[in-house]
Parts: structure tokens; C-alpha cells; sequence
């Protein structure tokens, strides 16, 4: 799926369908979002907890590298937002207890910065890819 998304309503809506394409199997769900600064990874990652049910404020995990919300009455139990992007190497993700977090199917993992934590996140890894296109429209994929 590609869609131009033209502002923020329209991220969001897209937030939305991925979310109601996801179903929990074996172990968690993880969400890999790649794109350059400013490409709607976060705003993506907002949009996703509001529909969630998510009331509190959410931003990138930049400097804590990784933040857990609790969810009620959802699919998914917890939301584990995590951001890559001050990774030296992909070992840094074995610090935070990755492969505990994996094992849970009740857990939604979205991670920015995927590449660089190459060759940790499983196979079943959901790539959504963002474009900046202009200070208004993003360009936005996965499948």
C-alpha cells in the first residue's frame, strides 16, 4: 500500500488502517519505520497511539531510547515505542530486553530507525517506509 498523505487527519487515517491490518500471532507485532528526519515517522507513531486509546502525550523516545505505554481493552496489551537513531550498533537493542519484549504476542513494538538494529528485529517485521515530499505531503508505504 502507498498513499500521499496531505495532513495530519490524513496520517492519522492511514495510522489507522495499518493498525486495523495488524492481528497479534506468535509473538509480538513489530512496526519497523524507515525514513529520513522529519518524515512522519513520529506523527505516524502519535496517530497510532491516539487510536489506541493513548490520552497522554507522545513523542519520540530520542534521548530514553524506548517508552512503554499500557493499553485497556485493545488487541494488543502494550505499546513499546522505540528510536534507534543514537545506536551505535545493533547490540544496543539487546540492552533493553528486546527478545523479552518479542516474545510477548499482547506487545506492539515500533521502532525507528530500523537500520540500525539490521539482522535483531524478526523476520515478520513490518517495514512502513515515509517520504518527505513536501512541508505538507508525505509519502507513505508498507505491505
Amino acid at each position: 500500500m502507498e498513499r500521499q498523505t496531505n495532513s495530519l487527519e490524513e496520517t492519522a487515517q492511514v495510522a489507522a488502517e495499518c493498525l486495523a491490518s495488524l492481528e497479534p500471532s506468535q509473538q509480538a507485532t513489530v512496526l519497523a519505520l524507515r525514513g529520513d528526519l522529519g518524515a512522519g515517522k513520529t506523527t505516524f507513531t502519535q496517530a497510532l497511539a491516539r487510536e489506541l486509546g493513548i490520552s497522554e502525550n507522545v513523542t519520540s523516545p530520542t534521548f530514553v531510547i524506548m517508552k512503554i505505554y499500557d493499553l485497556e481493552n485493545k488487541v494488543f496489551e502494550r505499546l513499546i515505542h522505540i528510536d534507534a537513531y543514537r545506536f551505535d550498533t545493533p547490540d544496543e537493542l539487546d540492552g533493553l530486553n528486546f527478545s523479552d519484549f518479542l516474545k510477548d504476542p499482547k506487545n506492539l513494538i515500533v521502532v525507528e530507525w530500523p537500520e540500525k538494529v539490521e539482522g535483531k528485529l524478526p523476520p515478520e517485521t513490518v517495514f512502513i517506509d515515509f517520504k518527505f515530499i513536501s512541508e505538507t505531503v508525505r509519502e507513505i508505504s508498507y505491505s
